[in-house]
């Protein structure tokens, strides 16, 4: 009998809606928002960032077929939040605010993200 494996789900503390700046790769530098998160492969969808072109035959959705752009996810560990003020990327943290709420902090400022 085959043993499943138990694959991880990893915590990732960006969420849908973040600004985020690519750290490294071949789109270093760019910023975009998060469009989807995929806590199974520890990677993040990013609006604008990781275009593929994909050529489709003809099929009941793409009656004529031809050249498809669409965005791949990347890697978490290649993005980092997009601090505004700083102009930079900064980590995330967790501190419990005022009234016993756990809210998500930038770690070099100490700001709450909204």
């Amino acid at each position: 009998m085959k043993q499943q494996q138990n694959t991880p789900i990893y915590k990732i503390r960006l969420k849908k809606g973040d600004k985020v700046i690519v750290r490294s790769g071949k789109y270093k530098g760019q910023t975009g928002t998060v469009q989807q998160t995929h806590p199974k492969d520890n990677t993040v969808t990013v609006e604008g960032i990781n275009i593929i072109k994909k050529h489709l035959k003809p099929n009941r959705e793409h009656p004529q077929g031809g050249i498809i752009e669409f965005t791949k996810p990347i890697a978490v560990s290649k993005v980092g939040y997009y601090d505004a003020t700083a102009k930079r990327s900064a980590r995330i943290g967790y501190k419990l605010n005022d009234k016993g709420e756990k809210v998500r902090v930038l770690r070099p400022s100490g700001k709450e993200i909204a």
